[in-house]
């Protein structure tokens, strides 16, 4: 399924203007292009809730960053305004979930429990509070399967009878436009996914180059 052009159909439609979207989001950098693709139909709360960053200092200051980018894109006024809810950080939930994947890499049966945690919260508190959709940023990173994610998302919308808006926003540019929009901005932009796990991986990749 090319889900960009699915999401472009739904986007197309005027009873769909101005609906709410709840959308996880990983990080401010990834979240930057999202944002403002989407405020321009629906009413978009981000969820901010990231259990897989096992460092708090990160946590912390990816979350303010993300705080910071919303209040300068409410700033513009260019679509509707953007809302933010932070979830409960609690990584030892996360590392309790992994347990014996420890070492499987990137992209694996790690990340695909880490996908899931993450995305059941946003649909329950979609489901909760009654959004019309809810959605994730991840699938603007090309190193993200956005067939596993879309497939995810759309099982869990039947699981907990809640629409879930399917993506592929790294297609059209939308990659390439968050890394303009990082600059733009002044982000903080960090050069692993967030848990313990991936960063070791980055740093023995650094070492490798």
């Amino acid at each position: 399924m090319n889900y960009q052009s699915e999401l472009e159909k739904i986007l197309a439609k005027d009873s769909e203007q101005g609906k709410t979207v709840l959308l996880h989001s990983c990080c401010a950098p990834c979240s930057s292009y999202v944002l403002t693709y989407l405020r321009q139909y629906f009413r978009v709360t981000v969820f901010y809730f990231n259990p897989n960053i096992t460092a708090d200092t990160e946590y912390y200051k990816r979350v303010e960053e993300q705080k910071r980018l919303i209040a300068r894109l409410n700033e513009d006024r260019e679509g509707y305004a953007i809302e933010c809810i932070e979830g409960d950080y609690e990584p030892a939930s996360f590392l309790e979930l992994v347990k014996g994947y420890e070492d499987c890499p990137e992209g694996g049966e790690r990340c695909k429990l880490c996908f899931r945690q993450r995305l059941e919260a946003t649909a329950l508190l979609a489901k909760a509070q009654e959004f019309d959709y809810f959605a994730t940023t991840l699938t603007v990173s090309p190193l993200k399967n956005a067939t596993v994610l879309n497939e995810l998302g759309l099982a869990l919308a039947e699981e907990y009878d809640v629409s879930y808006l399917v993506s592929d926003f790294k297609k059209k540019d939308g990659y390439k436009t968050s890394i303009e929009l990082s600059k733009k901005y002044d982000l903080y932009r960090q050069d692993y996914c967030g848990c313990a796990f991936s960063k070791a991986e980055r740093e023995r990749q650094k070492k490798a180059d």
